[in-house]
């Protein structure tokens, strides 16, 4: 079974970590060895790691490609992925946030930076 990190990770979800020897996939029912332990949940106080097998590893591949939902910056419907806002630290909290918000974003931080 998968492990948690119980303190701030500057890391998001989907970085792979080190697999423990003998570790089995956590997809329920499933008994085949894992081949990956990936980063799951994430929040400002730790995370969530899921050790899975191959075939399991290749579904969660396929549905991390062009992730749709709802961006948690501007509240359209598009490609999101996972994004820490650099104001709020690099262990801060893990937003969904489309392509042009993530642009935005980085911009106005790099700008405050120059001065």
């Amino acid at each position: 079974m998968a492990d948690a990190i119980a303190h701030p990770v500057t890391t998001l979800p989907g970085h792979i970590h080190e697999l423990p020897k003998g570790a089995i996939c956590d997809h329920p029912g499933c008994k085949e060895p894992a081949v990956v332990r990936v980063q799951g949940e994430t929040d400002s106080l730790g995370c969530e790691l899921i050790d899975l097998c191959d075939e399991h590893n290749q579904v969660r591949q396929e549905q991390e490609e062009d992730h749709e939902g709802v961006c948690n910056f501007c509240q359209a419907f598009r490609v999101v992925k996972p994004f820490r806002d650099p104001e709020e630290g690099r262990s801060g909290p893990v937003y969904q946030v489309c392509e042009p918000c993530r642009g935005r974003a980085l911009e106005a931080f790099v700008d405050d930076e120059e001065y």
